[in-house]
């Protein structure tokens, strides 16, 4: 057999392919000057707020925006609590405690109360994104106590005691830090619609809840506190619950402009990501603008990682809105040296921030941050609260609703993917290579633009013999088994890269794979990597049903490309048959399992309101495949599975795992 090798010197043979950017790379330049258009069209807004009514205006439509793209619903009525432990330290005492922010999803707590009757201001703080939760927080909150107030320290989900994937037999979470549990949550929620974070922003309403039920809580002065994580969490908080009547917050307030720019750390954490939050016209400062008439201080240290001018440029767009809604006093920065969460050496100033705002006493106090000691004696449950996992609440939401069945499928593929390119629309300019002979084929490199500066490699082999031949359109990161079993066969086939192969960026967790940051660099601006995958492929066929050669066309996608071939055949009448490879069939799988894999890759905001992938495999019918289909986990589907795929019923082809595909009959 002739094997046709695409060697890295006949890609580079025509000019435009021969860059050496991945085309991760490439997706990730797109991606950042999306959004730095759309930044730099709500700069314009901005700078057309002057008065109080503007103002208002703005933060109205703001609410309006986060309710939409969060679908926040507090619980209210009496919040059930349990102290299980009491103690005392250096000027204050402390109580240990739980209390639910959901019927049996407990939050773990400590509550340190300064010495006296009260009733006392109150400050609830939340951890940044530390393993140890409320613990790491022990210093600066018994400081609080110091100073007067009551305070409410909570282990945010996924720290401390709230650990969602706790495995005993390593002592420790099997998904990760903290920051991995979020992303795995995040993909839990994705697919239900809204955002994860509306669950931390319940269980710090709650909390507010459980303070203002306390005798010993002015339930009219109420503040609010966190760094990094818990900085996040605060800035929502105090936004969306005016009950908030002070707010610092800690390494948290930038601007996108830094955070996805030549430099910046890029985007963050699942549950600091909002999908489509550029796209609808926002930035990290309307969370501060949110809060306006009310005191806010911005905290940042000089070395964070989240760059300072960043901070320093939120800050300033900030003041300028506080100042046109009649309150040019009411925000403050406070700078300090350092790297992320050095706050020791300006706590005096936040606790004076705090002082004034609620207690009318500007005095400034000594930081004397007290020793944690023996962590033991600050557990609530003895490392572990119990209740409800908060994969088991997305799920009772999800679930409770049986899956619809969109009459308009193709219209909600559309809707959901955010998918732009039409079956049948002008193909785009494609830049052949030169021709290289291989046998019975003629093979040459390919590029398109998927947008302006995104370019899509591909390869095209072709038969060297006149008339039509069968022809595949391939979608996989490893073409080159494929295209050796098919072209053998007597077929052509146009192989393009999956938009965003190769590299890599910070992985949050291994089990949440490599495309956790750049899926969410995607929902930011409004995209999604199935559907910008999708498009790709569109176009591909689109200028590939032109060809005079092209006989019936096949599309085939392996792994992460399963669901997009999915997508493809159902909005292009065009394609004979569809093979799904080694792919996942159900997105609710992603909602139902303690644990999924690489769901950043495949998954998608709000689609089980709409549709799942049974619904596009009902559509196709005989024009589909599934060959070696997978859980969600990557395990081969059993028959349970199967079962769950109705009212589809798909051929199901299995091949042993190191053999290539070779050419399914499709009528």
């Amino acid at each position: 057999m002739v094997r046709i090798i695409f060697a890295a010197a006949l890609l580079a043979g025509a000019a435009p392919l021969g860059a050496q950017q991945t085309a991760r790379d490439r997706l990730i330049a797109y991606l950042t000057a999306e959004a730095a258009r759309q930044a730099q069209a709500r700069a314009a807004t901005m700078a057309g707020i002057a008065t109080p009514e503007q103002a208002r205006e703005r933060q109205v439509l703001v609410r309006a925006k986060l309710a939409d793209l969060i679908r926040l619903e507090t619980h209210a009525g009496p919040v059930v609590s349990k102290v299980t432990g009491r103690g005392a330290g250096d000027g204050y005492t402390f109580e240990r405690l739980w209390y639910e922010s959901l019927p049996n999803y407990r939050v773990s707590a400590i509550v340190y109360r300064p010495p006296g009757k009260g009733p006392f201001p109150a400050i609830i703080v939340q951890p940044g994104h530390g393993v140890d939760g409320k613990i790491g927080d022990h210093p600066l909150a018994a400081h609080f106590a110091r100073a007067g107030f009551l305070v409410l320290s909570i282990d945010i989900v996924g720290e401390g005691e709230r650990l969602q994937h706790y495995d005993p037999a390593i002592g420790a979470s099997k998904v990760g830090r903290p920051t991995g549990e979020h992303s795995m949550s995040f993909e839990q929620a994705l697919p239900t619609g809204g955002h994860v974070s509306r669950f931390f922003i319940q269980d710090a309403v709650r909390g507010i809840d459980y303070l203002m039920s306390r005798p010993d809580v002015d339930d009219a002065r109420i503040g609010a506190f966190g760094c990094s994580g818990g900085g996040t969490i605060t800035a929502y908080l105090a936004a969306l619950d005016p009950r908030v009547r002070a707010t610092a917050v800690g390494c948290y307030v930038n601007d996108y402009a830094h955070l996805l720019g030549a430099g910046g750390p890029g985007p963050q954490d699942g549950e600091q990501s909002i999908p489509f939050f550029l796209e609808r016209g926002l930035d990290l400062a309307d969370w501060v603008e949110a809060v306006a008439p009310r005191p806010f201080a911005v905290i940042s240290t000089q070395a964070d990682m989240f760059p300072i001018a960043g901070a320093r440029a939120a800050y300033a767009e900030a003041r300028r809105f506080y100042t046109a809604s009649g309150a040019p006093d009411g925000i403050t920065m406070i700078e300090g040296p350092g790297g992320h969460g050095n706050l020791g050496p300006i706590m005096p100033r936040i606790v004076g921030f705090f002082s004034r705002t609620l207690k009318g006493d500007a005095a400034e106090r000594a930081y004397r941050p007290e020793p944690i000691g023996d962590p033991a004696r600050l557990l609530v449950a003895g490392g572990a609260v119990g209740g409800a996992k908060l994969q088991q609440m997305i799920a009772a939401e999800a679930l409770a609703t049986p899956r619809p069945t969109d009459n308009a499928l193709a219209t909600a593929l559309r809707d959901i993917a955010r998918i732009t390119v039409s079956a049948g629309a002008a193909p785009p300019v494609m830049t052949l290579g030169a021709d290289v002979p291989v046998g019975q084929h003629i093979a040459a490199p390919l590029s398109f633009d998927a947008a302006p500066g995104l370019r899509v490699d591909g390869r095209y082999v072709r038969n060297a013999s006149a008339g039509k031949r069968p022809t595949l359109l391939l979608l996989a990161a490893q073409p080159q088994a494929t295209i050796d079993a098919w072209t053998k066969a007597g077929w052509n086939v146009l192989a393009i890269e999956p938009r965003g192969a190769g590299g890599t960026e910070e992985l949050k967790s291994p089990l949440t794979g490599d495309w956790t940051l750049l899926s969410l660099r995607a929902l930011l601006v409004g995209r999604t990597p199935v559907g910008m995958r999708t498009d790709d492929a569109l176009a591909a066929l689109n200028w590939l049903a032109r060809r005079p050669e092209a006989g019936r066309i096949v599309v085939q996608g392996s792994g992460a490309l399963g669901p997009v071939a999915l997508h493809v055949g159902v909005l292009d009448g065009r394609v004979a048959g569809v093979i799904s490879d080694a792919a996942i069939t159900r997105y609710r799988e992603f909602v139902e399992r303690p644990i999924s894999r690489d769901m950043a890759e495949v998954n998608l905001p709000g689609v089980l309101a709409r549709y799942d992938l049974p619904d596009l495999m009902a559509a196709l019918g005989d024009r589909l495949a599934l060959v070696n289909p997978e859980n969600a986990i990557g395990e081969p589907l059993d028959a349970a599975g199967l079962a769950k795929l109705a009212p589809a019923r798909p051929r199901i082809v299995v091949r042993a795992a190191r053999d290539p595909i070779t050419p399914i009959p499709f009528r």
